[in-house]
Order: structure tokens, then C-alpha cells, then sequence
């Protein structure tokens, strides 16, 4: 994977986007629990896959993947948890879940690669 990779990019747009949903739920909707647990998550995301480029072995860059896949699956679930409870309308939760879950699925891609 390289500095460049769409994995990359994508996890840096999406933390961007969680950013300004954490804003949003702060200031609008005084959200200050779920808000931040998904904050911790939807940005770790791309922490884990910039912690993967620079991973010392084909193990290391494999492992810190996971890592970032795993984290995805709990930004989802907050997501998920704050449309039901009315944190987050219907057309951005769809965005924001769609754009995590292609992340999600870029990263299994990934992992299957590295262990091939």
C-alpha cells in the first residue's frame, strides 16, 4: 500500500466527516457520550491504516489493518445507535454509514491480499 493509497484517503475524508458530526451533535443535539465514543472510532480508522504504511513487516502492516477494520465495525455501530436514537437524520446517517462501510470493505480487501 502506498502513501498515496485510496484506503488512505479514504479513511482521512471519512475522519473529516466524523469530525463534523461530533461537531454537529455537540452543538445542536448536546450529544456528548455516543458522540465521542464514535469520534474515538471513525478517526482511529485512519490512524490505524497510516500506522499500516509505515509498519515495520508484511505482519506489522497486516495486524494494524485489522486494527483499523475492527474499528470500522464499532463506527458503525455508533452510527447506527445514534439514527435510532434520533441523533441522526435518515440522508446523512445513509451517507456516513455507505462511506464506512466501503472502507470497511476496502480494508477486508486488503487484509485477504496481505495474507495471500
Amino acid at each position: 500500500m502506498s502513501k498515496d493509497s485510496i484506503i488512505k484517503q479514504k479513511s482521512m475524508e471519512f475522519a473529516k466527516r466524523i469530525v463534523f458530526l461530533y461537531q454537529y451533535l455537540c452543538r445542536d443535539k448536546h450529544e456528548y457520550v455516543m458522540s465521542k465514543q464514535v469520534l474515538r472510532s471513525g478517526t482511529s480508522i485512519g490512524a490505524n491504516v497510516a500506522e499500516a504504511i509505515y509498519g515495520s513487516s508484511r505482519r506489522d502492516f497486516s495486524a494494524k489493518l485489522q486494527i483499523a477494520r475492527k474499528e470500522t465495525a464499532e463506527t458503525l455501530y455508533w452510527l447506527e445507535l445514534l439514527h435510532e436514537c434520533a441523533y441522526l437524520p435518515d440522508k446523512p446517517y445513509s451517507s456516513i454509514y455507505a462511506d464506512c462501510e466501503e472502507i470497511h470493505a476496502l480494508l477486508t480487501a486488503a487484509i485477504k491480499t496481505c495474507e495471500e
